[in-house]
């Protein structure tokens, strides 16, 4: 598969506000890991071939362990997720699916990724899947294709 265009080129100014609301997501204090498995996880159900193959090997580069990458998909049926990240990822897959549910993220989703997360680390991890929800659609809208 090849690139429809290179938007980094083509938006320069564009690509750096998302590059500065990933830097603002890394200062976030919000566990690394975490982070990566909510932007693997989005990015499984939009089909984003480029940033599940991205954050597969940075979250691995990171020190996360296969049988955690390879059970994100069904982390609801798996036993290697923390109450804290089961939290995150269903909160990742309420926001990334709203057309779904007509009510957008149920209350009970919100509640539970509350109860784990203070107000600050919250907006971190929603800001989160705002920008890789972004990057997907950019990328999946100009077939960027996966690193070989």
């Amino acid at each position: 598969m090849q690139a429809r265009m290179d938007v980094q080129k083509a938006a320069p100014e564009g690509y750096q506000a998302l590059i500065a609301l990933e830097t603002y997501i890394a200062r976030s204090g919000v566990p690394h890991s975490t982070l990566e498995l909510v932007r693997l996880r989005a990015s499984q159900i939009n089909g984003c071939g480029f940033c599940v193959d991205m954050h597969s090997r940075d979250a691995k580069r990171a020190g996360e362990t296969d049988e955690r990458l390879w059970a994100v998909a069904a982390w609801r049926e798996s036993p290697y997720f923390t109450d804290e990240e089961r939290a995150a990822l269903a909160l990742t897959e309420a926001a990334t699916r709203l057309a779904d549910n007509p009510h957008g993220v149920p209350d009970e989703v919100w509640d539970e990724a509350a109860d784990h997360y203070d107000e600050e680390a919250l907006a971190a991890i929603v800001m989160t899947i705002t920008a890789i929800n972004a990057w997907n659609r950019i990328n999946v809208t100009v077939r960027r294709p996966a690193a070989a």
